[in-house]
């Protein structure tokens, strides 16, 4: 990085920050604290919505997806504009009504302060970790490319994020995310556009999509229902709704963007307009790691993009080793890159099944590498991450785009992070303060309620803090986010829909189905991971949702009216089907 760079990058995150905290100043009551004074239009709130969910894992972590297993991961938004539709006729309409300052809040009018404490408390577990995770992700893969300290990075980030996040609560979070987002739009569009720019002269948009397509990253569409498959039309559809209403709809840090809006109209508007841009904008990320791929179809791949791995492994006793891989993959793009130059059949366009021969001898390269590297790391006691899909993007930023916007895309990095954390701190402080502290405690001063949440806000803002200390990489960021909302997510949906549309169903057994079904859902994800079952994450969303529903149902059997009855039937039958799936497409 040279000086220019880190003027921007400087200059950039300390105006955020500064604007954060001139523009929210003065916040005197819980409402203009905690709703930022319903004073949010339609665009604050979309941005802000969707600046929340497009932490700087998205950025870091979706390029990398793309290019290592191509475009089919956008299907697991494609749940989002139907889980918008119900949020804004079913949700926003309820909790607008009921000048609720949490989503949690509605639960006690409904069924008991025991419900509206559990569910508070789930989200406190899985959003506190979710928190940590979101710095953490920008500071280790920073860390690694730049030679930067974690420890320090994880502090300067969450310090940047408290401070204005403490000061000016959600108005705050609102202003500075709608800059953010344009920020962040900024310095994508200006990125793919380069990466166009250096591909060779002949080697059209056009042409780089044949490229692409010819080493399967274009397929878009899944429609098989194996399960074995991660992303497919159905999870996307089916699991991604359960977890984009369970997120949306029910989840403090979404649901706080929208209860800061002016009107209910306002509210509805932001929420659809998230819905309309957020899967284009995924698709267009994913498109710019697609790109990045076709960009080292032309020039020299690393063998493995995190140096700090490749450091380890050439310093150890396997450096011989790996440089005979890196030979041979440099031989591979060599012959790969003649033959897409040559353009080899009738029609002109790449061949894919002279590609696709190159493209499994490189993986298998780079999987070699990483074993070298896992071995490596334990031989000199060093714990290192073999797995660079997060890698990617980054170490594409900083090898091949011009002074300046280097530091301009880190900053677009760094404010995806500062714009989700500050949410998540935002929504933690905001439930503990509303569900549990004053819940709990005898009737405190408008003043006082302020100085409580802005405590509960350093404390939560100290806490992610050091869950980013302690944490540690996945096989991909982005997948370790959803996986951690889809062990809680669906349970806390089906809470809401039982509390919305099944009237007859009592608090005591919500609760107890409530518990049953997270010990269940915990247990799923662990036989998932040691594959004595083949579970999707995913699905533990749509699994979650329909399990509390139906052993709430079950508890209170005697109560629930005829009709009831075959819907029962039906859910049960649905969940049944499902587990058969299940067991047939687990490895024997």
């Amino acid at each position: 990085m040279q000086i220019l760079d880190w003027v921007v990058l400087i200059s950039t995150l300390l105006i955020i920050v500064i604007y954060g905290t001139y523009r929210s100043r003065g916040s005197k009551n819980v409402q203009d604290y905690l709703k930022g004074g319903n004073t949010s239009k339609w665009w604050t709130i979309g941005l802000s919505v969707m600046a929340t969910q497009a932490s700087a894992i998205t950025f870091l972590s979706t390029p990398g997806q793309a290019f290592n297993d191509g475009m089919g991961f956008v299907q697991l938004y494609f749940g989002l504009p139907i889980a918008m539709v119900v949020i804004c006729m079913v949700f926003i309409p309820l909790y607008h009504r009921l000048k609720v300052y949490t989503a949690y809040e509605f639960l006690e009018n409904r069924f008991d302060l025991k419900t509206r404490t559990l569910t508070a408390i789930l989200f406190l577990i899985q959003r506190g970790l979710a928190a940590g995770i979101t710095i953490f992700a920008p500071a280790i893969i920073l860390s690694a490319v730049l030679g930067w300290n974690l420890l320090f990075l994880n502090i300067i980030i969450g310090t940047l994020v408290i401070i204005y996040t403490v000061s000016g609560g959600t108005k705050a979070v609102n202003v500075t995310q709608k800059h953010q987002m344009i920020l962040i739009f900024t310095g994508l569009i200006i990125t793919f556009f380069l990466i166009i720019d250096k591909l060779p002269a002949d080697i059209t948009f056009s042409k780089a999509l044949d490229i692409a397509g010819a080493s399967g990253k274009m397929e878009v569409l899944d429609f098989s229902f194996d399960l074995n498959n991660r992303y497919t039309i159905w999870s996307g559809i089916i699991g991604g709704t359960f977890l984009m209403l369970s997120y949306f709809g029910t989840d403090q840090s979404q649901v706080q963007r929208y209860l800061s809006g002016k009107s209910l109209k306002e509210m509805q508007i932001g929420m659809i307009f998230n819905g309309l841009l957020k899967v284009p904008m995924q698709f267009f990320i994913l498109l710019i790691g697609v790109m990045v791929f076709v960009f080292y179809q032309f020039n020299e791949t690393p063998l493995n993009f995190n140096p700090a791995a490749t450091e380890v492994v050439l310093s150890s006793k396997y450096a011989d080793e790996y440089q005979a891989i890196q030979e041979k993959q440099n031989d591979v793009f060599l012959k790969k890159k003649d033959a897409i130059n040559e353009y080899s059949n009738a029609s002109g366009k790449v061949n894919p099944q002279i590609i696709a021969q190159y493209n499994t001898e490189s993986d298998a390269l780079r999987a070699e590498a990483r074993t070298l590297i896992e071995k490596a790391g334990d031989s000199q006691n060093i714990k290192v991450e073999s797995n660079d899909k997060d890698y990617v993007f980054l170490n594409f930023i900083l090898n091949n785009l011009p002074r300046g916007l280097i530091g301009l895309l880190l900053a677009v990095i760094l404010s995806a992070a500062m714009s989700s954390t500050s949410s998540e701190l935002n929504a933690l402080a905001s439930t503990t303060t509303m569900d549990l502290y004053k819940r709990n405690t005898s009737e405190k001063s408008e003043t006082e309620m302020v100085k409580t949440s802005k405590w509960f806000t350093l404390g939560w803002g100290v806490m992610a803090i050091g869950v980013a200390c302690v944490a540690n990489l996945a096989e991909n960021l982005i997948q370790l986010v959803n996986i951690i909302g889809s062990i809680f997510y669906g349970n806390v949906l089906g809470i809401f829909l039982l509390a919305f549309f099944f009237k007859f169903v009592k608090a005591n057994a919500v609760f107890i189905a409530a518990l049953i079904t997270q010990v269940l859902i915990i247990g799923l994800f662990l036989l998932n991971q040691y594959e004595i079952i083949n579970l999707p994450f995913l699905w533990l969303n749509f699994v979650g949702c329909f399990l509390v529903i139906i052993i709430a149902m079950l508890i209170d059997f005697g109560k629930i009216p005829k009709n009831y009855k075959l819907i029962l039937a039906g859910l049960i039958s649905v969940l049944v089907f499902f587990g058969y799936l299940i067991l047939n497409n687990t490895p024997a």
